[in-house]
Formats: structure tokens, C-alpha cells, sequence
């Protein structure tokens, strides 16, 4: 029983001292990630190092272990981010009707400068709220799948996207379509 106290307390002494570095190495190793992003992926790993079985090989070198844990877990997430391209027409198609989700569909029709306005707010999203916008309007994923590749509960993305889509509609509250007929 005192091997398995040693190896949560030097773990737990490890954490404590190398949380900041163990952030800083996750966001070294990933180009687009967020500060939440480098953050959940060291607690995920520390939740799954923390779970393991009682009757697990104690630790022996515990920086190692910890950093391939997370080394690991990068290589797991980035192995899921797959990137779908897209013909140009089928953007464009995709832009339109994201645009319709903002400003309506009366007339389906949108000026150059509502759709350039939109693309630019997606841009300036938060990486995490950009991510799942990109993933689930334009590239068609569902949450359960995300969830899946990422290891982010789905409640999670639903959040993130929630809160991307009243930003972006704070955003382009001041875009107007042009009045017809005015």
C-alpha cells in the first residue's frame, strides 16, 4: 500500500510544481490550441494517470512518464483532426447558408459585404469556438463524433458553439441587410 501512496503523492507534488510547464508543453506542441484547450488536456491526463489501477507498476520516473502520458494524448487528439476539403462551390454553398442561420432566408440573397463580415467574425472567434463551429457547420460532424476524437464531453462542444453563435450574432447585429424597396 505504500508504493501506491508514494506514487500518488509524487505525483500529486509533480503536478502541483509543473502544472504551469506541463501548459506550457501542450501549447508547444499544439499550434491552434487555447489556454483552456492546453489546460484540459493536462487534467485529462491527470485524471487518467490519477485513475489507474491500484495494482498498476508503481512509477518509477515520474516526469516521464507524465510527459509521454501527455505527448500521448496530443497525438491521439491531433490524430483525430481530420481536414475535409472542400470543393470552392460547396463553401460557398455552406457560407450561404450559415449566413441564412444569422440574417434569415427571405430572400436568399446576401451582399458580398454581409458574407465577407461573417467570414471575418468566424475568423476572430476563439480558436476552441471557432473549431467547433468549422467542425459541425462546414465540415459535418456531430457532437458524439468530436466528442469521440477529442475526448471533450459533448455538453462541452455544445457550450462552446452556444456561446461562438451569440458572439457572432452580437458581432453582426450591426450588419444590416439593405432595405428593398426603401
Amino acid at each position: 500500500m505504500t508504493a501506491k501512496n508514494d506514487n500518488h503523492n509524487n505525483l500529486t507534488t509533480f503536478f502541483n510544481e509543473e502544472y504551469g510547464s506541463l501548459r506550457s508543453y501542450v501549447k508547444s506542441r499544439i499550434r491552434d490550441t487555447s489556454e483552456q484547450d492546453a489546460e484540459d488536456i493536462v487534467q485529462d491526463v491527470a485524471l487518467r494517470i490519477f485513475s489507474r489501477p491500484e495494482d498498476a507498476i508503481p512509477i518509477t520516473n515520474v516526469g516521464g512518464f507524465v510527459y509521454n502520458a501527455i505527448r500521448n494524448r496530443i497525438i491521439d487528439i491531433m490524430r483525430g483532426k481530420k481536414e475535409k476539403k472542400l470543393p470552392s462551390e460547396e463553401i460557398d454553398r455552406q457560407w450561404r447558408e450559415f449566413a441564412e442561420f444569422f440574417y434569415g432566408d427571405a430572400d436568399n440573397s446576401y451582399s458580398t459585404e454581409m458574407e465577407q463580415a461573417l467570414k471575418k467574425a468566424v475568423e476572430d472567434l476563439k480558436p476552441v469556438y471557432r473549431d467547433i463551429v468549422i467542425a459541425i457547420d462546414f465540415e459535418g460532424y456531430n457532437y458524439k463524433q468530436i466528442a469521440k476524437r477529442t475526448g471533450i464531453p459533448a455538453g462541452t462542444l455544445m457550450s462552446r458553439r452556444h456561446r461562438a453563435m451569440s458572439e457572432l450574432s452580437k458581432k453582426l447585429e450591426k450588419i444590416k441587410e439593405p432595405e428593398y424597396g426603401n
